[in-house]
């Protein structure tokens, strides 16, 4: 089900945002994209994200809806497994710190997502929100310590987003994190020269998606 029921919300949301929910093209923008075939085109930030829509094939949207189908799968999965294993559950007071430590994460990436657009802003800089996958080299490659080491890759106009984890076959996941840049300061080449750097972790880089903000 589309989220937005006419053009002018959508617009207005997309203002902010490069894709309906979240940081990543997901199912949510392919069922809005049926939806919003036959609006009209003239309002700048919807016309951006419907050319990027229709940049993609109907495959590659069709994928997004198996992956949120796959995510609630093993969601259910992990919850049957945690059932199964209650000795080993979390107590009250872990989960709170580990809710209270992932609120701070967001905040904090959240501020600096806003002190780079302030300054772009002030500045007049282009600003763009870059989709990166990174694959690790197998399946023993440990994701949380890849995503921190990413995260870790500091430049001067680059502020690190949400991102996930997206299977790719035979037990081994990619991580897909976004950045948000300004033009003038950061490259892809200079965030592909500091990530493939991290040869403990990472195998390769590849932009998944290039959008201006």
């Amino acid at each position: 089900m589309a989220k937005f029921a006419n053009v002018k919300d959508l617009n207005a949301f997309l203002e902010e945002h490069a894709f309906v929910d979240g940081f990543v093209p997901t199912k949510a923008d392919a069922d809005q994209f049926a939806a919003a075939k036959d609006w009209e085109k003239n309002l700048p930030h919807f016309a951006r994200w419907y050319r990027n829509m229709a940049s993609y094939t109907d495959a590659e949207r069709a994928a997004w809806t198996a992956a949120a189908a796959e995510e609630k799968k093993e969601e259910k999965k992990e919850e049957k497994n945690d059932d199964d294993f209650d000795l080993f559950e979390m107590d009250e007071e872990d989960e709170k710190v580990l809710e209270e430590k992932r609120k701070a994460e967001e905040e904090k990436r959240k501020a600096e997502a806003d002190e780079l657009a302030r300054r772009a802003k002030e500045s007049g800089a282009a600003r763009s929100q870059i989709i990166i996958d990174i694959k690790p080299w197998d399946d023993t490659t440990p994701m949380d310590k890849l995503e921190a080491a990413v995260r870790e890759i500091k430049l001067d106009g680059l502020a690190w987003g949400n991102s996930k984890l997206v299977p790719v076959g035979f037990g081994i996941k990619k991580l897909q994190i976004v950045a948000v840049v300004i033009d003038d300061l950061v490259s892809t080449d200079d965030l592909e020269e500091r990530i493939t750097a991290l040869e403990d972790y990472v195998q390769s880089m590849d932009v998944d998606s290039f959008n201006k903000l």
